[in-house]
């Protein structure tokens, strides 16, 4: 029962390490201290230091109910069940193996829980609070996110080893990894180096926080408006996800479109504008327009990952019969494939929301050719919560993973313009109309080694445990 106790009291310390505490140097302590746990009670301690963990990251959630809340709590957990008892197992390997099996079981299971079920959930990687300091957040541009999660874990299980056995090796060999990505920081400039982009974040804030109300998007949209008209200049204008859509849609409705477009001609500047647009009464669309200096809608980017129960029902049949998922009667229609945008300063590209804390969305955008990244995200469903400082957290280790700005703008949220090397160049309140106006970067060089080569450091540690665990199979001895 001990261990059970300590793995729960670990989970507790590692929501520390994530805003709003934001106490980053306790990731690895408590990371070890669930490794030593898993050594000793196997899947319930991994259940409840993920219990401990997800159950005071995310309680946000369940502003929208325990549906929403209690399915991703549990189901996050056990990812951290099976991991825990995978490594119980191996228990008794020396200790060489034992740690490698600790880091690739880590990297497989982060994986994993990225991408299934139903496109994954990545809230709480254990790389995020890297990117608190400067120094760790410069190399990620080399390993990404996932990588740091592989370096915090190989530290945290030398750590165990050297308390167990006295064993320094790994812990050393960690420390070796540590300073050449230090080393390795000196050689590179993080952040964009072509020209300076004037661009103005729009925060149109809900006229009823936390609930909705008659006439809301109407009102978004107007809030949006009156905003938008006090700016004198720009290149850029962005509003977000939501901040259109429905009964104010650009699309749908001329009379929305053209008081945009009069904006974009006054201000002799491309406008990205989230909305969220019908298509039918059982299906709709996510969705970034595109209007031109000269006024005229000439794109859209269309979003490509829902979330599950909250912008689509996966097999609705099968839970008609929960009310509280009557309140998404329609199913979104996700988009296909990234898209840039080249608006002659340079080629835009956008995510919305959710696809933003999953690297590979962004990845694959700045992929595809886009110089400057847009998050477009609402927080509308939880306006006071903690949400909105995690998911910044996560944006800002896209802009060093991606060596690109990043123009993070939210409904109610806070909004802030994020350099390529994640620092805030400018932030806004939370859940407060606001304006933001600052020069970002367009990027000129070439992709970061992330850009390039993704998931390269976790990769390397899941083959490492496959091959140690075929290693010890063969010896009679897994």
């Amino acid at each position: 029962m001990r261990p059970i106790i300590i793995a729960a009291l670990g989970g507790l310390a590692l929501t520390l390490a994530f805003p709003p505490v934001g106490a980053a140097w306790l990731a690895v302590p408590a990371a070890a201290l669930f490794l030593w746990c898993a050594r000793r009670g196997g899947w319930w301690v991994g259940l409840a230091f993920g219990l401990g963990f997800f159950g005071t990251l995310f309680p946000w959630l369940s502003e929208l109910g325990l549906v929403a809340f209690l399915p991703p709590l549990l189901l996050e957990a056990a990812f951290l069940g099976v991991y825990a008892g995978l490594l119980y197992r191996a228990r008794a390997w020396p200790d060489w193996a034992w740690w490698v099996a600790s880091v690739g079981g880590w990297g497989l299971m982060e994986f994993a829980r990225e991408r299934y079920p139903l496109g994954g959930f990545s809230w709480g990687m254990l790389g995020y609070p890297a990117g608190t300091y400067t120094l760790t957040r410069d190399a990620t541009g080399w390993i990404g996110t996932s990588g740091w999660s592989i370096v915090m874990v190989m530290v945290a299980a030398g750590l165990v080893l050297v308390v167990e056995h006295r064993s320094w090796r790994p812990l050393v060999a960690s420390a070796g990894v540590v300073l050449l990505l230090a080393a390795a920081t000196l050689a590179i400039e993080p952040g964009p180096d072509g020209p300076e982009v004037s661009v103005a974040v729009v925060q149109g804030n809900e006229p009823c926080l936390g609930y909705h109300c008659p006439g809301e998007r109407r009102q978004i949209f107007e809030s949006h408006l009156a905003l938008t008209t006090g700016l004198e200049e720009a290149d850029l204008v962005v509003w977000a996800e939501g901040s259109t859509g429905f009964d104010a849609d650009p699309v749908l409705d001329p009379a929305v479109g053209a008081a945009i477009g009069a904006q974009a001609r006054r201000l002799g500047a491309w406008f990205l504008v989230g909305g969220d647009r019908p298509i039918d009464d059982a299906s709709w669309v996510n969705a970034n327009v595109i209007f031109s200096p000269e006024g005229e809608i000439v794109d859209e980017y269309q979003k490509r990952h829902p979330v599950p129960f909250g912008e689509y029902i996966p097999a609705r049949s099968l839970f008609d019969w929960i009310p509280a998922l009557a309140a998404v009667p329609r199913d979104m229609i996700p988009g296909e494939e990234p898209k840039v945008f080249d608006m002659g300063f340079g080629r835009v590209g956008s995510v919305i929301s959710f696809e933003g804390s999953f690297a590979r969305y962004t990845r694959q955008t700045v992929g595809s050719g886009a110089q400057l990244l847009v998050v477009a995200t609402s927080q509308a469903s939880y306006p006071l919560s903690n949400a909105s400082d995690q998911f910044l957290g996560m944006t800002r280790m896209r802009a060093a993973e991606l060596g690109v700005d990043v123009i993070h703008v939210a409904v109610t949220g806070r909004s802030a313009i994020v350099t390529g090397g994640g620092e805030f160049a400018g932030i806004t309140p939370l859940a407060e109309p606001a304006t933001l106006v600052a020069p970002v970067r367009i990027r000129t060089a070439g992709p970061t080694l992330y850009t390039r080569w993704g998931e390269w450091v976790q990769g390397l540690a899941v083959l490492a445990l496959f091959g140690t665990a075929l290693a010890r199979r063969r010896a009679g001895e897994a």
